[in-house]
């Protein structure tokens, strides 16, 4: 909650960017676009951390609340003038409670309608939601995302691809991905076991993020965000005591995927790319070259792992996709 300690955390931890939900013991959405400019932008350039996104409950209310649906039509009114201000692209929502024992697809047109009235504020701001598949909402499988995303068609709307909250929907993680793929505009890393409530380090649960993520980056292109979500602090099993960003930085420094990456990254004959700049290039001064956890630790960082032109502005070269050494854009997983 104490924003200092979370950019503390998030520079500590050498990563750029961070999702914010919460600071000085307040919810983002309960911040005023003057707030945001004189509390939270200061110290947010100060550290050198932009925001990938902002971590909202826009859509996470009761399917039939009325009352708390007009509200967040003004609160999110409020979080796009918010996103801009922090020069942030996504704000990630979801699609509605629905009640315990009932029928979701019975929803269908009601929860369509109410996401067509965020769209189209979104729109207005040119602003992108990004809809988290999550346990007791309407967009809980894999399908149901997809009947979203068909039905509404929207660029302002994508989905925010959350592996844990598929497993524990006892969804299989790569059929999802398939449905979705084309859809996929950021991503949770967050890992899970079925019939359990608690997340698991990345790599150790069964949402397949490996096989996934190496998917999403050498055969589909993806160079958005990764997410190491804030509740993952806690593994008593794997870290007992730990707590916040050591506990981050401990599950990715001694997690499987981690090493596998290491040792693929050190096959003799690995094939090299043409180095390329980062979309928000990354500096690692400082840091340890070859200490790859260092940066894989980060909390929000964009990725590009094929060779294409700069963007518009930005620098002809800088740091290469994921590792701080910059030797060139590899295809590591």
């Amino acid at each position: 909650q104490d924003f200092d300690q979370q950019l503390k955390t998030v520079t500590d931890l050498g990563m750029k960017y961070i999702c914010i939900r919460s600071a000085e013991h307040k919810g983002i959405a309960d911040y005023t676009p003057e707030e945001v400019r004189t509390v939270l932008l200061p110290k947010l350039r100060a550290a050198g951390v932009g925001v990938s996104s902002l971590g909202t409950a826009i859509g996470k209310v009761e399917v039939d609340d009325e009352e708390g649906f007009a509200k967040q039509l003004e609160q999110l009114e409020t979080l796009c003038e918010t996103a801009k201000l922090l020069d942030c692209s996504f704000i990630r929502m979801f699609s509605f409670l629905i009640p315990k024992d009932a029928d979701a697809d019975s929803y269908t047109d009601v929860v369509l309608d109410k996401l067509r009235q965020f769209i189209r504020i979104a729109e207005k701001h040119d602003v992108v939601l990004l809809h988290e598949n999550e346990k007791g909402i309407y967009g809980d499988t894999g399908a149901r995302c997809k009947l979203l995303f068909d039905r509404l068609a929207c660029p302002h709307f994508k989905a925010a691809f959350d592996f844990a909250n598929f497993v524990q929907c006892e969804q299989d993680t790569a059929e999802c991905w398939e449905l979705l793929h084309d859809q996929i505009a950021y991503i949770h890393i967050k890992d899970a076991l079925p019939g359990c409530l608690l997340n698991v380090p990345a790599g150790t649960g069964l949402g397949k993020i490996p096989e996934l993520l190496r998917r999403a980056f050498c055969e589909e292109g993806y160079h958005g965000f990764l997410t190491l979500e804030p509740h993952l602090a806690m593994f008593d099993f794997f870290a007992p005591g730990a707590k916040g960003g050591e506990s981050q930085k401990l599950q990715f420094e001694n997690n499987p995927i981690v090493e596998k990456m290491k040792s693929e990254m050190a096959e003799p004959g690995r094939p090299q790319g043409r180095r390329r700049s980062l979309r928000h290039p990354v500096s690692c001064t400082g840091r340890d070259p070859e200490s790859h956890s260092q940066l894989i630790s980060t909390l929000c960082l964009p990725i590009n792992c094929h060779s294409r032109s700069p963007l518009p502005g930005e620098p002809a070269g800088g740091f290469c996709c994921y590792f701080p050494s910059c030797r060139c854009c590899r295809r590591y997983w």
